[in-house]
């Protein structure tokens, strides 16, 4: 928490808005997508369904396989506690729909579905898409899928597992046009399932990278990957850093205040 703390007000001191953006795709990326105020007919149903955690008070042993929570350091946990704590925000999920509708996403990978509310609001979004979801811990995953068949969402496939296992069979014969890693929170990890999906992108393909200020660890994995050859357009929104792969673009790297 003191390295979030301190990596934060560095943030804030070396981060812009929307007015010193001079790049055009980033500045329309900006300004019609992630700062857009206008209500959506998906919103009410996204946050029916994360209420229905929210006051879901059933216990379930988790099984971590990644980095764990910092607030929730028990391995019984209450549904409530997962979707307080430990899941997407309420903002968050909403850019992560908005964000799959501006690129117009028809084939998405999510890497760590957790109590789905990440996924929910991408199946919302594009309800016409396909969604791949990866989920290590079964009784979370049981969660998930149950509220999946009650909000009666078509276009999602969960699969559970290792990641180390799941994601090179999911990679198989696929390219996406979005991936969200949300799963394990560890430097190496990171990178590893950063190479592993480099083979499965397209020009337009946006990476999504969840708490990249997590840890020191994880901040030198974004550090790597925002460096990598491949990556042209890079975005360090604190919460969460975006990679882009377009080759008409050169290299640039945006930290904004979202």
């Amino acid at each position: 928490m003191i390295y979030q703390a301190k990596s934060y007000l560095f943030f804030l001191g070396r981060s812009t808005n929307a007015h010193d953006i001079h790049s055009p795709f980033v500045f329309d990326l900006v300004t019609t997508c992630f700062n857009d105020k206008s209500p959506k007919d998906w919103y009410k149903t996204l946050e029916s369904y994360r209420n229905s955690l929210l006051i879901n008070k059933t216990q379930i042993e988790i099984e971590d396989l990644g980095a764990g929570s910092k607030k929730l350091q028990q391995n019984k946990r209450q549904i409530s506690q997962i979707a307080k704590n430990a899941g997407i925000t309420k903002k968050r999920a909403l850019l992560l729909g908005r964000l799959a509708v501006y690129f117009n996403c028809s084939n998405m990978l999510e890497i760590g579905t957790s109590l789905g509310i990440a996924t929910a609001s991408l199946a919302l979004a594009t309800p016409i898409s396909k969604i791949t979801t990866l989920e290590g811990c079964r009784n979370t995953a049981k969660v998930a899928k149950d509220s999946f068949n009650r909000f009666n969402f078509k276009c999602i496939e969960m699969v559970i597992g290792n990641f180390d296992e799941t994601l090179k069979r999911v990679l198989k014969n696929n390219t996406y046009d979005l991936i969200f890693f949300d799963g394990n929170h560890q430097k190496e990890a990171t990178l590893k399932y950063f190479s592993l999906c480099l083979d499965h992108i397209h020009n337009n393909s946006v990476f999504i990278f969840d708490d990249i200020y997590w840890s020191k660890g994880m901040h030198e994995a974004w550090q790597i990957i925002k460096s990598h050859p491949k990556v042209t357009i890079s975005i360090d929104t604190f919460q969460w850093g975006l990679v882009f792969f377009r080759n008409e673009q050169v290299k640039q790297h945006f930290t904004i205040r979202v």
